[in-house]
């Protein structure tokens, strides 16, 4: 059992820099602040790849915070801001209850802005990443949202919602849809569509345009669509899954080359694809580590190399591997967190290749809907807990924060939730 608190504190897992420490205190509930605040008491936070930023002392952080940027929980206060009489506004504003059950992405966006109106939320004016200095995060028993019509997502608006488990739930906060993000960045690319439509560019496009009856028809084996995924932690999981399952539901013919050093992970991920996929006649999905996944790549496309690479790792040395890896004429989606080192190619390697680089954040708060769907299609995977093929490893208390941290960084465990309340 945790220690017990008095009703103004809650307990909360801190990192102290300049890297590496982290503590579990007893600090002070917070409360509103805005009105368009929402206290949310927390049932559920995750440990992301992201949080080994700040941890390892890179993210820049020069103070101490709570940590964590994945929670789910129930409502507990609300900002004078939410009332039925609210128009004009985020729906939330008018229907959020004390009491409702809800899901937040790792960071805050208003949804009335520019950048929250055409769907680019992680973009927003207001926005915040969860578990910094400036923005508490949820490992804790309770978290402020700030601009929360715009940023929660209610339980109440999903179909379904509560046959979902809180830890199936939480994947929807941030890993769940970067993934999906990866994959539909890459897959929706223009360089991608002659793969897809069996139009040479640029007719793939939506464009009405005449071809150029110069040129050979397609082969067969140009509509063979060459992906890999670098990186097969959580969020490489995910890109992998939402990849296949979109390459599945499209009927396109692939290959999909799943790479990561990690001898686990890459277990992993081919027992994920075997419940799946199993033997989908129209791709192949093999795993690899680098050396071998450089070898598989080039057998697979006779030495022209992936369509799309997707960079799940955020850092220089997967950034170059991708290069290495993309075709002349191919895109490089890197949805990993990166340092401010710089990017290890130059503009006339790229030039040279005619390479695409996609790089950011996830609007994760625009790609709910999707990411739900998927949520919900495959519980098979993403559904349990602690299995050969769960995506959650297990969930712990607060007391073994440090030592789960420690291991994380180590690539000694996989996806670990917090219950605050164990």
């Amino acid at each position: 059992m945790p220690p017990t608190v008095d009703s103004s504190s809650q307990r909360a897992v801190r990192w102290y820099p300049p890297s590496y420490d982290i503590r579990v205190e007893t600090v002070a509930i917070p409360e509103i602040e805005h009105p368009d605040d929402a206290i949310v008491k927390i049932q559920l936070s995750g440990l992301c790849g992201s949080d080994l930023h700040v941890y390892r002392g890179t993210g820049r952080a020069t103070e101490p915070c709570i940590m964590g940027h994945e929670f789910v929980g129930e409502v507990v206060a609300l900002g004078m801001s939410f009332h039925s009489s609210s128009s004009g506004r985020p729906h939330l504003y008018s229907k959020l209850r004390v009491g409702d059950k809800v899901v937040s992405p790792f960071t805050v966006s208003c949804g009335e802005c520019h950048f929250c109106r055409v769907g680019f939320t992680c973009r927003c004016v207001e926005s915040r990443l969860f578990g910094t200095p400036a923005t508490p995060g949820g490992q804790a028993q309770y978290v402020r949202v700030c601009r929360a019509g715009g940023t929660l997502y209610s339980l109440q608006d999903i179909p379904d919602g509560s046959s979902l488990a809180d830890s199936s739930l939480l994947l929807l906060c941030d890993i769940l849809p970067t993934g999906v993000f990866a994959a539909f960045q890459a897959l929706s690319h223009a360089k991608i569509q002659p793969f897809t439509t069996g139009q040479p560019y640029p007719l793939g496009s939506s464009l009405s345009q005449v071809g150029d009856v110069s040129f050979l028809p397609f082969l067969e084996e140009d509509q063979l669509l060459t992906m890999a995924v670098i990186g097969l932690g959580p969020v490489g999981v995910c890109a992998c899954i939402a990849l296949l399952d979109m390459l599945v539901s499209r009927k396109s013919r692939f290959n999909v080359i799943a790479i990561d050093p990690n001898e686990t992970r890459r277990a992993k991920m081919a027992s994920i694809y075997a419940i799946i996929c199993g033997n989908q006649p129209s791709g192949e999905f093999q795993v690899a580590d680098i050396n071998n996944g450089k070898e598989v790549v080039a057998s697979l496309t006779n030495g022209l190399g992936c369509n799309a690479v997707l960079e799940v790792v955020g850092n220089t040395s997967a950034l170059r591997l991708a290069y290495d890896l993309v075709r002349p004429f191919g895109c490089i989606n890197s949805v990993g967190v990166h340092s401010d080192h710089a990017v290890p190619y130059k503009g006339v390697e790229l030039y040279n290749k005619n390479v695409s680089l996609d790089f950011g954040r996830c609007p994760v708060r625009a790609m709910f809907p999707m990411a739900l769907e998927l949520l919900l299609k495959r519980q098979d995977v993403l559904g349990s807990v602690g299995g050969e093929t769960s995506l959650v490893e297990k969930i712990v208390g607060f007391d073994d924060a440090a030592q789960i941290y420690d291991d994380f960084d180590k690539g000694k465990c996989g996806k670990v939730l917090f219950d605050p309340w164990k």
